[in-house]
C-alpha cells in the first residue's frame, strides 16, 4: 500500500507497483487526465506536476519514492473549482492556448517559478519554461502572461 498526498488529499494506492510513473497513476488511477503524456522521457514539460512546491516531471517519477510528500496537479492550483489560478487567468488573458496539450505542464512551471521568483526577469522566465515544449509557438505569450500573473500573485503563487 502506498499512500500519496495528492492536491491535499491523501490517496491509498493498492495492488498498484511501486515503480509505476505518477503519470499513468494520476491519469489511469485517479482520472486525474489534466496532467498530459508527452514525450515519457522527461523531455516535453507536458506532464509537470508540482512535489513539494517543485516543477517535476511526472513520467519519470516512481510512485515508491513519493510517500509523505506533497503532490499538485493543474487540478489543484486554484483556490476552487469556480475559480482560476492567476497563471491560468493570465494563460487566457494573452491568448496562450492553441492546441492547448503543452498548457497544463506551462503553467505548473509558471505557477512554481513564481512562488519561487515573485518578480521574474525575462532570463528567470526563460531559464524556469526551457523545458517545456510548445509545438505552437506561442512562447512569447507565455512569457507576457507570466509577467502578467506575477504582478497579481505578488509572491503568492
Amino acid at each position: 500500500m502506498i499512500n500519496l498526498k495528492i492536491n491535499g488529499q491523501t490517496h491509498a494506492l493498492a495492488d498498484i507497483d511501486d515503480q509505476t510513473p505518477l503519470l499513468w497513476v494520476l491519469r489511469d488511477t485517479l482520472g486525474m487526465v489534466g496532467t498530459k503524456y508527452g514525450c515519457g522521457i522527461a523531455q516535453c514539460g507536458a506532464c509537470t506536476v508540482h512535489v513539494n512546491g517543485q516543477a517535476t516531471r511526472s513520467c519519470q517519477l516512481k510512485i515508491g519514492q513519493l510517500e509523505g510528500l506533497d503532490i499538485t496537479t493543474i487540478e489543484g492550483i486554484a483556490a476552487s473549482a469556480e475559480t482560476l489560478h492567476p497563471v491560468q487567468q493570465a494563460w487566457v488573458e494573452h491568448d496562450v492556448p492553441q492546441c492547448g496539450y503543452c498548457q497544463a505542464g506551462q503553467i505548473m512551471s509558471a505557477v512554481a517559478l513564481l512562488k519561487n521568483n515573485p518578480s521574474p526577469s525575462d532570463s528567470d522566465i526563460d531559464t524556469a519554461m526551457s523545458g517545456n515544449l510548445c509545438r505552437c509557438g506561442t512562447y512569447t505569450r507565455i512569457v507576457a502572461a507570466i509577467k502578467d500573473a506575477a504582478e497579481v500573485v505578488g509572491g503568492d503563487a
